[in-house]
């Protein structure tokens, strides 16, 4: 198969929004099989690119740079890896991004990476770096030709003071080379307009991508929102607390909300939406399929 080299920032237009999937390294290669199956099912859906995470404290750093190069290779599906500050020093992230090179991978999102379990605050390794805006400083100097992607948090990331000072994080990150970001999975999109406001006064002209993770189990979004801090609407808590017990329910109402969430974005002019899939394909199959019906595309 002939691999076609795309960078990201090229497939980021509001009058042609590209849909994108999340997946994370699995631990076994039980979990290997159904990735590869999930990605087979969305395949038809033409995503304009898949990710694949970074384990906490670069935990599947190898895994994560095997499934990338596979699925580049094998699908001709264009793939970014994460890649963060965590646990690694200068001369470690440098191998990993010459790797990345060599296997022509173009696309890379940095992140400065969540603390290892069991670890309050973030500590950098040694020679290693504390935000994410010194590795794309990083990048940017050795002249690789990634084009790099960054976190944005339209309801503020759980450790800054104020939603503000979160901007200011985000403006030094951009400024240091980022060509477009995603944001935090939220559930009200009043968040993102807002975030996207912001941004845009203070400097900030890098395409927004809105994050969606559609809701298919009510005890796993309880987790995901104590991490990083999203709003649950009431009126969506609500709806889940009666479904709660009814796995199917969850599930359709789930879908249900990311869809009217994308249609009002995609009506907004998004540049493209990312799904957090958590590696699975049902929920996003729908939402998308959904979404192409209606618009046509």
């Amino acid at each position: 198969m002939t691999v076609r080299a795309m960078k990201i920032r090229y497939r980021l237009n509001p009058s042609n929004p590209c849909f994108s999937f999340e997946f994370f390294p699995p631990k076994t290669d039980e979990g290997v099989t159904n990735l590869v199956r999930s990605l087979e099912e969305l395949a038809p859906l033409e995503p304009g690119f898949v990710s694949v995470t970074y384990g906490a404290g670069g935990s599947t750093r190898e895994r994560t740079v095997d499934l990338v190069e596979r699925i580049k290779g094998s699908t001709g599906i264009e793939a970014m890896a994460h890649l963060t500050c965590v646990g690694h020093s200068r001369e470690e992230l440098a191998a990993l991004l010459d790797r990345l090179a060599a296997a022509r991978i173009e696309n890379v999102l940095v992140l400065r990476g969540d603390p290892p379990v069991g670890e309050r605050s973030f500590q950098p390794a040694a020679g290693g770096f504390r935000y994410a805006s010194e590795l794309v400083e990083f990048i940017r100097a050795r002249d690789y030709p990634f084009c790099l992607g960054g976190a944005a948090y339209p309801e503020g990331h759980v450790e800054t003071a104020s939603r503000d000072d979160d901007l200011r994080h985000l403006k030094a990150k951009v400024d240091a080379g980022l060509d477009f970001v995603v944001t935090q999975l939220f559930f009200d999109n009043a968040f993102y307009f807002d975030f996207v406001e912001r941004a845009r006064r203070a400097g900030i002209n890098v395409p927004i991508v809105p994050g969606i993770m559609p809701i298919t189990n009510a005890e796993q979004l309880a987790r995901f929102t104590r991490m990083c801090g999203a709003t649950v609407p009431m009126r969506l808590a609500l709806q889940l607390e009666r479904v709660k017990d009814r796995p199917e329910a969850v599930m359709q109402l789930g879908v249900a909300h990311a869809t009217i969430q994308c249609m009002e974005l995609l009506a907004r002019g998004v540049p493209g939406i990312h799904f957090y899939t958590l590696n699975k394909s049902p929920a996003t199959q729908m939402i998308v399929s959904a979404l192409r019906a209606r618009t046509g595309s």
